[in-house]
Formats: structure tokens, C-alpha cells, sequence
């Protein structure tokens, strides 16, 4: 894999905090890749702009060893819940990765509208180019 753009790389730990996984997750300008396996291997990509929120798990064990779960809810339909699991350095690696997804937000003009209804939330992600963008006022009743 062409490391050109990498900001951030690790592997998936277990005992210890030792990587000894054969999962590695890689951070670019644009996007996120999980790849996974040594023989029969696996890789997953998911754009930041289509990441929504970004939560850090600690259990007792990764705290011991300062490893962390980052769980991401995303706009893709194909994986919509995605966790990083078990990394080292968890809290810098969540601000990198949100710095990351905002900037990547800016600069495809993507925003997140909120819908309330009276029993449930949608959240939807718009993209539009700048010569598309219009402010319009939106009315919620309740």
C-alpha cells in the first residue's frame, strides 16, 4: 500500500498492548483504511467527510496498557458503525481524526442536517458543490 499522505498508521493490539494482529489502520488526507487478514485479506475504506461522530471506549484493560476503541458512526450504507479497535495513544488519534474529518467536511462543502420528528431523529448528510450552496430557513413545528 502507497503510504503517500499518511498521517497516522497502527495495528490492532491484543496482550499487552503488543501488536500482534494482523489488522492495520491507516489514516490518509481523505480517507480511512482498515485493512485486515495475512492470507486471505480484507480492505475497507470509508471517507471522512461520511463520518458523523467519532466516541472513545476505554475498558480497565486498555487503560492499563493506553489503548482504546474509537467506535465511528458513518453516512455509508454498507458500514454504517465502525470501531478502530484497541489502539495506542486513543485521545490524540480521535482529535487527529476529527481535525481531519472537519477540514475534509469544508472542503467538499458537506453538512449535517438534523430532522426531529416527534419520535426520532434522522441525521442526513448533504453534499453540494459552492455555486450550489443556498441558505434557506428551515421551520421545525412540534
Amino acid at each position: 500500500m502507497n503510504n503517500t499522505g499518511c498521517l497516522w498508521q497502527d495495528r490492532k493490539r491484543i496482550f499487552f498492548g503488543l501488536p500482534w494482529t494482523f489488522t492495520v489502520y491507516t489514516l490518509t488526507d481523505d480517507r480511512l483504511i482498515i485493512k485486515t487478514g495475512i492470507f486471505n485479506t480484507s480492505e475497507d475504506e470509508i471517507r471522512l467527510y461520511r463520518i458523523l461522530a467519532v466516541a472513545l471506549k476505554r475498558s480497565f484493560w486498555e487503560r492499563l496498557f493506553n489503548l482504546g476503541t474509537l467506535h465511528l458512526c458513518t453516512a455509508d450504507k454498507s458500514s454504517p458503525e465502525i470501531d478502530v479497535l484497541h489502539i495506542k495513544n486513543p485521545r490524540e488519534v480521535r482529535t487527529l481524526l476529527s481535525d481531519r474529518v472537519e477540514e475534509e467536511r469544508a472542503s467538499r462543502y458537506v453538512g449535517i442536517r438534523e430532522y426531529m420528528d416527534e419520535d426520532e431523529m434522522m441525521m442526513t448528510v448533504l453534499d453540494a458543490g459552492a455555486e450550489d450552496m443556498e441558505v434557506q430557513d428551515d421551520v421545525f413545528e412540534v
